[in-house]
């Protein structure tokens, strides 16, 4: 999964240090609703681009957003971004569609080719 959202250019480096240091209970909380492999990638014009494995986006989405530790994490950031239009960034994700996948064409590709060589 991965997706977009915009970081107020005059909070970079803010948000930088915030991320330097997440709160522990975040962190666990983040694991056990199922977001595995879970990275920020911040450009310097404020461009935030996630990438994270799940077994089920909304199910690890949903789960996280029950948590106390979300919404006060939520609450704390909520400044950081624009375009939100006041929801919470959680719920304000761009998601992107996967157009390439290098392990799914491999896998694909080799399998063609064992196809034509039987």
């Amino acid at each position: 999964m991965c997706f977009t959202l915009r970081v107020r250019p005059e909070r970079l480096e803010e948000y930088r240090e915030r991320h330097a240091a997440v709160w522990p209970e975040m962190l666990r909380a983040l694991a056990a609703t199922g977001w595995t492999n879970y990275s920020l990638f911040l450009s310097e014009d404020g461009l935030l681009v996630g990438y994270l494995e799940t077994a089920d986006f909304d199910a690890a989405r949903a789960a996280m957003a029950a948590t106390e530790v979300n919404a006060r994490w939520q609450a704390s950031m909520a400044p950081f971004f624009e375009g939100t239009g006041g929801a919470n960034a959680d719920e304000s994700f761009h998601v992107l569609t996967e157009v390439f996948n290098l392990e799914t064409q491999l896998a694909a590709a080799d399998a063609a080719a064992e196809g034509a060589g039987k």
